[in-house]
């Protein structure tokens, strides 16, 4: 079970802002969680295991950390609360990460294999460009040294190869492509869509309006977040700037996992018990391979799995946190389980990662401590977090109570099987397709010109992307509503596809 949640946070405005490096928001957030076990023992002492979340500034090969970092994050983190873990884990690149290990590190206690876990993550991005800013420059390196079980990127399958030669390789615009694709599906015109994005997510700046851990803590209506403004700029269609992940945070949250006879040779009272009923994993097909741009069954599958190891249903759950990078990773549940945008019970714990702030790989552990919190306070519910990670590409769902949970069989913990791809993909393709979806990023003034990218189908079936074969191509695209419009596509010597409307 759980026995201990901590958060930290700062912000620049803040009267004792602290400019605190990563792995110094990070040692606050795990003394609170020792502080919340409420314990007469030493729980530092007792940690064994801590597995710690990368910060994006170590999230990819290319990635660079500004003021330094430490050799091994996991044992920094922990020397700053006096622990001395026998095991280090740096878990992998992705936002499922916090909820994975959540059950992993449960099994592993279950098995005998773990006395005590601590899992633990922060983000200093807006301390770093603050002091950037100011043209000032900290050393946050640490050489610390000692066993560390570095997981590596994790980006394996992530990205169709074709997809960064035609210039989508962030998820901004990649999740355009899906949130494009359900637009379809709908029927829906941009203006509409947008609006129903607002109407997603004006409940969620309303919770991050009353969360002191929150980066932007302002309640914003839908029509706010539908409207496109200079301030509220589309940052690639059909997205205005309010609508997505917001990563200038700094903020760390930290969990503590034990069994209950460590928790009571610990001295930590029962009613600070959350006990972990069901955890699920799952790993979609790359994007381009998958069966359709606007859904996840891998995630949806998580999602169930985690309920039948629960042995519960959706109706059953009280409190949701779903992540919320892009409005699509949320419809992408409720859509499935036939849950309300407006469902009273709320979509979001923190106040979602547009307005609490994307935290990085681990905005989720601060949703579970927000859940841990809940649940103490209504120990007969249940909370289902749900935790994304790449292009909707890993998906960990897990759910809470405190009620207790029998961990004897160790079926709690479930890693589901990998999705196979179903669509065949044509990096250098000539002749006619049909636009599946696309998207249009805005130039940089003085820099760069708006981009555009479709993904489209062959006759065969086979998907293709394409960039638009010139101006008057990509305004055609921009003003019209392009979706199964028949396009003409021909590759250069390096496959990268252009593509013109054969209408």
């Amino acid at each position: 079970m759980i026995v201990g949640v901590g958060q930290y946070s700062e912000r620049p405005d803040d009267t004792d802002y602290r400019a605190l490096s990563p792995m110094g928001l990070a040692g606050r957030a795990l003394a609170a969680a020792i502080g919340d076990c409420r314990e007469s023992g030493d729980v530092a002492a007792a940690i064994d295991t801590v597995a710690a979340i990368r910060q994006f500034e170590i999230s990819t090969p290319v990635a660079r950390a500004p003021f330094g970092k430490s050799d091994n994050p996991p044992r920094s983190i922990a020397a700053r609360v006096g622990a001395d873990p026998e095991r280090a884990i740096l878990e992998m690149v992705g936002g499922q990460g916090p909820q994975k290990l959540v059950g992993e590190l449960a099994a592993d206690i279950a098995a005998g294999d773990c006395g005590m876990a601590a899992i633990v993550g922060s983000e200093a991005i807006s301390t770093a460009l603050t002091l950037a800013g100011r043209g000032e420059a900290p050393d946050w390196s640490e050489k610390v040294g000692g066993q560390l079980d570095d997981r590596g990127y994790g980006m394996k399958g992530l990205l169709d190869a074709s997809l960064i030669a035609h210039g989508l390789a962030a998820p901004i615009p990649i999740y355009a492509l899906f949130e494009n694709a359900r637009r379809a599906e709908k029927g829906l015109s941009l203006d509409q869509y947008r609006r129903a994005m607002g109407e997603l997510f004006a409940p969620f700046s309303e919770i991050a309006a009353g969360n002191p851990h929150a980066a932007a803590p302002i309640a914003r209506s839908a029509e706010e977040l539908a409207a496109v403004t200079e301030r509220n700029r589309i940052v690639a269609e059909p997205y205005p700037r309010m609508t997505v992940a917001r990563d200038q945070v700094n903020q760390a949250a930290a969990i503590l996992i034990a069994s209950a006879g460590k928790a009571r040779r610990l001295g930590v009272p029962e009613e600070r018990w959350v006990h972990i009923h069901g955890v699920a994993g799952a790993t979609e097909a790359s994007v381009l391979e998958r069966a359709d741009l606007a859904t996840s069954p891998a995630s949806i599958a998580s999602v169930r799995a985690a309920l039948d190891s629960a042995g519960i249903g959706i109706a059953d759950i009280r409190y949701f946190d779903l992540y919320s990078c892009f409005a699509i990773a949320v419809f992408n549940i409720i859509d499935a389980f036939a849950i309300e945008p407006d469902d009273p019970r709320g979509l979001t714990l923190t106040g979602g990662l547009p307005f609490f702030g994307g935290a990085g790989n681990n905005y989720s552990s601060h949703a579970i401590a927000e859940a841990v919190q809940r649940l103490r306070g209504d120990p007969q519910s249940y909370a289902l977090i749900g935790a994304n990670g790449g292009f909707m590409s890993k998906y960990a769902t897990g759910i809470l109570s405190a009620r207790p949970a029998d961990w004897s069989d160790g079926s709690r913990w479930r890693t589901l099987a990998n999705a196979e791809a179903s669509v065949a993909v044509e990096a250098g393709y000539t002749g006619e397709a049909t636009i599946e979806s696309y998207t249009i990023i805005p130039g940089i003034p003085g820099r760069s010109g708006d981009h555009g990218a479709v993904v489209a189908r062959t006759p065969a079936g086979h998907r293709c992307v394409a960039n638009p074969a010139d101006q008057a191509t990509l305004g055609r695209l921009s003003e019209s509503r392009s979706f199964g419009r028949r396009i003409l596509v021909s590759p250069d010597e390096s496959n990268k596809n252009t593509f013109s409307f054969a209408e």
